[in-house]
């Protein structure tokens, strides 16, 4: 089953992304659903991915567990059974893609961690030798491990692409001693998921995490360290100086260009060799990182 739009009538949807429907189901509750939508280019594609969304949110509980010594999420559960009564009906379409979360006053910045040059970085580097108002060593190519992992913050934008920031205009937008808090958060999240990973034989180039402000105080929020909010490389296929093969939906990108798509609305459907090739990419992350099978495949 791809499941490219959800819709619970008894509750109202508080935000859709390129990904998640959020629906609000009280003051304090906030329930996410991660869909089989797919993005390139800044458009939705008319085509979903196979098992995208629960690849996207089991990953995410697999490393709320796995951090949460380091700093509180937003996870409330994900068992279904212990769902609103009136969203018992929708469990098929809820189990394994969804979370009940505490809602959290979002703070308006993302925040990046980077161990290794590349995306955006790399054409920084290219043009500053500097990453977010970050100097770096000369010499560096596309896909260098940097001598230490750096923090580049990005807004959040709602339409296009993040812009990445300077932390002294982060400063100006979250607070001086709040940005500083983040930022070794950031870090330190990103270097112990970094070294599991590696373990793992997953290199995580680099990540953007999203916090919030709940009860708990600050707190981990959204998705986590997943195919759509990171860059995984197989660590055996490294090779700095040209682009890294990956874990996510390069495949897709590549296709796109193949077929000399201008970028404009109406975004394209994918071939399902695409499709499933994709979802395969997805889920070979799921399996490296957590030694397991994604549930329903495993049946």
């Amino acid at each position: 089953m791809v499941v490219l739009n959800t819709s619970f009538p008894d509750w109202a949807l508080h935000a859709s992304g390129k990904v998640r429907d959020v629906y609000r189901v009280d003051n304090d509750h906030l329930l996410f659903v991660a869909t089989d939508r797919i993005s390139a280019f800044d458009y939705v594609l008319a085509s979903g991915i196979p098992s995208k969304g629960r690849v996207l949110t089991q990953l995410s509980l697999f490393w709320f567990d796995f951090l949460k010594d380091i700093c509180p999420n937003h996870l409330i559960t994900a068992d279904v059974q212990r769902y609103p009564a009136s969203l018992q009906a929708h469990a098929d379409v809820l189990r394994g893609r969804s979370m009940l979360v505490a809602a959290a006053e979002m703070l308006p910045v993302e925040c990046v961690a980077r161990g290794y040059l590349s995306g955006s970085g790399w054409k920084e580097y290219q043009q500053e030798g500097a990453v977010c108002g970050i100097k770096l060593p000369a010499g560096l190519t596309e896909s260098s491990r940097l001598p230490e992992p750096i923090f580049t913050p990005a807004t959040k934008a709602l339409t296009g692409h993040d812009e990445n920031i300077s932390f002294e205009r982060m400063a100006a937008m979250a607070g001086k001693e709040r940005s500083a808090q983040l930022r070794d958060l950031t870090l330190r999240l990103y270097t112990t998921a970094a070294d599991y990973a590696r373990q793992r034989g997953i290199l995580i180039a680099d990540t953007k995490f999203e916090f919030g402000v709940t009860r708990r105080g600050l707190t981990l929020a959204d998705e986590v360290l997943t195919p759509d909010s990171s860059r995984f490389w197989p660590a055996d296929k490294y090779q700095p100086g040209r682009p890294q093969e990956s874990f996510d939906k390069q495949y897709v990108r590549d296709y796109l260009e193949a077929i000399h798509w201008d970028k404009r609305p109406p975004a394209p459907g994918l071939p399902e060799e695409v499709q499933q090739r994709t979802s395969e990419k997805y889920r070979e992350a799921y399996r490296r990182l957590t030694g397991r099978e994604l549930a329903q495949d495993a049946a």
